[in-house]
């Protein structure tokens, strides 16, 4: 079986996550390519082709080579995507503001922090 390939939406501007914490447009200025991860820990589950933000947010295509999570993700039972990141300048206030993040690893998961965080192409 060869890879699926996807695309969407890893964060998104300017909605609060699940914890409160809103990423801002150039958080991920030249985000560098990392690795594909299954609910943000063990191996990678693919790879991740193209990485960069966009008005909307940090916008990802990639290949899944786990058959069993690619079956899930064609099935649309799992499309949620998921960023790993470490803080390096934020704003308090209100909320916590993430205005530059070290991007680590983007991940599949089952319920993103972000809601709307999503695999939105398939195929």
């Amino acid at each position: 079986m060869s890879a699926l390939r996807f695309a969407g939406y890893a964060a998104l501007f300017d909605h609060a996550d699940r914890a409160g914490d809103v990423i801002r447009a150039g958080a991920f200025a030249r985000p560098e390519r990392v690795p594909l991860l299954w609910q943000h820990r063990g191996a990678p589950i693919g790879r991740i082709a193209a990485i960069g933000e966009d008005a909307r947010g940090l916008r990802i295509a990639g290949e899944i080579d786990d058959a069993r999570l690619a079956a899930l993700v064609r099935a649309r039972a799992v499309d949620g995507l998921s960023v790993g990141y470490r803080p390096l300048r934020i704003a308090q206030g209100a909320r916590r503001e993430l205005l530059r993040v070290a991007l680590a690893e983007v991940s599949l998961v089952a319920v993103p922090m972000q809601p709307g965080a999503r695999i939105d192409r398939v195929g």
